[in-house]
């Protein structure tokens, strides 16, 4: 069983930053892939970026240049630094961990834009 345990979510302008982390526990394999999606209001879930341990990150579109992924593997915790944060951003952001051809999913955390 693997538990994901997302903060720093909260509202903040447009413009500003904010620094999303999540850390995994239990069975966690070597091989993995840690991510971060995003579900608004009305939309469906979407990836926001992913990185590989041992691997480079890949990112949407809409959010490359502005946010940032990174991991720390012996903390097993993945980290969003999102920059230029604009209304558009706002959405509950949910850490996924990839292993083994299973997916395991934080409770998320609600990021709000607005000024």
């Amino acid at each position: 069983q693997v538990q994901l345990v997302e903060s720093g979510g909260g509202l903040v302008q447009p413009g500003g930053s904010l620094r999303l982390s999540c850390a995994a526990s239990g069975r966690i394999f070597a091989i993995n892939v840690m991510g971060w999606y995003r579900q608004a209001p009305g939309k469906q879930r979407e990836l926001v970026a992913r990185i590989a341990n041992g691997g480079g990150p890949n990112y949407a579109g809409s959010v490359k240049e502005r946010f940032t992924i990174s991991r720390d593997n012996a903390k097993n915790t993945v980290y969003l630094q999102m920059n230029i944060l604009n209304p558009e951003d706002t959405a509950v952001y949910y850490c996924n961990l990839h292993q083994e051809t299973l997916d395991y999913w934080g409770k998320g955390t609600l990021v709000t834009v607005s000024s």
